[in-house]
């Protein structure tokens, strides 16, 4: 099997990096073919803090999911996150020459482009431009302004915005591990594509990925990516108030808050009791399980109100109301028990966990459709997309030569360009800011 066929995703989380190749199947489901993770040493809330550590993770994980496929691998699809991850709203727009022309990617291009320019804080870069409604001529709610004819085209923006260094330092560690980066991409919008149906993102559903050091959110709404966020809590402080709050090693605190861990402390009796070996011969402690769940419901409710306020502050107080298939938790905090229940109580929104099963063939291990794995899953996804374009590129370019060129002297009306959607613009701006980068970081060498 060559490379061409299958497609690597990358997560780079804070507790764990996971290596996942897949290929499509003749369905046109993904079969996961490897998987690898390793414990995750040198990422700190999203943002590496320790290159050797975080190479050497990069290359166990890679090493187990070569292992497991039976195959190397040599380009890889990244996923970014991180407290240092903004996102803002901006509205921008072109003058065309000729308003009698259709509108075509060209000038969506260019108007992107233009955003792309936008000064941003020092220290920070533009990550992704995400188009959202269209104006043409005054005319408003367009979604698709290809094929249409106008002087003015205007655009509202969702712009998501990252630390250069940050953004360098995955760049430099994925270089360092052998690999080639073939693309990058906002991990919130990695989950959503794994665990959110079409109709959801039509009917409007807030997306909340709660990892190990942070918790992302996603909005959509008609389709269009909305609000994005990243809260810099996670897991691991709720791992954190266990080891404090119980006086044991953090070892201790995972597997406890894995096990016994409840987010709804009323669900526990007062003698239930959990008793864990003490240090080197002292005496084991007896800690309840009801103590337990106050400790992880108070943070848990501290991230949930954090994401709710994200959501409200997002266009207005109503906003919730809007949001018809309400939210959607994945990412390992979501296997988090009665935390459904909890979000559905503080939010007063509908609430399911996303399991990233809906792309995956029927034969796919427990393992691979947990929500602790469903960042992987998208960007295996994405990494398919961009191997599925990287092959339409070359042979739209000989279609296009072997198109006869018109004769001279013959009026000839223009005809409309065939319409591109918008996600294939968007993507091919990221791409050029890949090559972009993949430029600096030849240069550094």
């Amino acid at each position: 099997m060559e490379q061409k066929d299958i497609a690597v995703g990358l997560d780079i989380g804070t507790t764990k990096i996971v290596a996942m190749i897949g290929r499509k199947n003749e369905y046109g489901k993904v079969e996961i073919i490897g998987i690898g993770k390793a414990r995750s040493l040198g990422v700190h809330r999203g943002v590496v803090n320790n290159i050797t550590q975080t190479i050497q993770s990069i290359q166990q994980a890679l090493q187990e999911a070569e292992g497991d496929a039976g195959m190397k691998i040599s380009e890889v699809v990244v996923g970014i996150a991180g407290q240092h991850i903004r996102s803002l709203q901006h509205s921008d727009y072109i003058t065309r020459q000729n308003a009698d022309e259709v509108i075509d990617a060209n000038d969506i291009d260019r108007l992107c482009n233009q955003v792309h320019k936008l000064v941003m804080l020092p220290g920070e870069e533009i990550i992704h431009v995400l188009p959202q409604e269209f104006k043409v001529d005054g005319q408003a709610e367009i979604k698709e302004p290809i094929g249409m004819y106008g002087g003015r085209l205007e655009a509202n923006f969702h712009v998501v915005v990252g630390q250069v260094s940050s953004i360098r330092n995955i760049g430099r560690c994925v270089k360092s591990a052998g690999l080639n980066l073939a693309a990058m991409t906002l991990e919130p919008l990695a989950s959503a594509n794994a665990v959110l149906s079409q109709e959801e993102k039509e009917a409007g559903v807030a997306l909340v990925d709660i990892g190990g050091g942070t918790t992302d959110l996603a909005i959509f709404k008609d389709g269009i990516i909305r609000h994005t966020a990243v809260i810099p809590f996670g897991g691991g402080v709720i791992t954190e108030d266990i080891k404090e709050g119980c006086s044991i090693i953090e070892k201790q605190a995972e597997l406890l808050k894995v096990k016994f861990g409840s987010a709804w402390p009323g669900e526990n009796k007062d003698n239930e009791i959990v008793s864990i070996p003490g240090l080197r011969g002292r005496e084991p402690k007896e800690i309840t399980l009801k103590n337990l769940s106050r400790i992880i419901h108070a943070r848990v409710v501290e991230i949930i109100e954090q994401v709710y306020q994200e959501i409200t502050n997002y266009g207005h107080e109503e906003q919730k109301k809007k949001l018809i298939a309400g939210i959607v938790l994945t990412g390992g905090g979501a296997q988090l028990k009665h935390i459904k229940q909890l979000v559905e109580y503080i939010t007063g929104m509908d609430t399911r966990i996303g399991y990233p099963n809906e792309h995956l063939a029927g034969d796919s291990d427990a393992e691979t459709t947990s929500p602790a794995y469903a960042t992987a899953v998208g960007l295996v996804l994405n990494s398919l997309e961009v191997t599925e374009r990287k092959v339409e590129a070359p042979e739209q370019e000989v279609r296009t030569k072997e198109q006869p060129e018109p004769e001279t002297g013959t009026a000839k009306e223009q005809e409309p360009p065939q319409p591109t959607s918008r996600s294939q613009v968007r993507k091919s701006f990221f791409e050029k800011w890949v090559d972009k980068f993949k430029d600096f970081m030849d240069n550094v060498e």
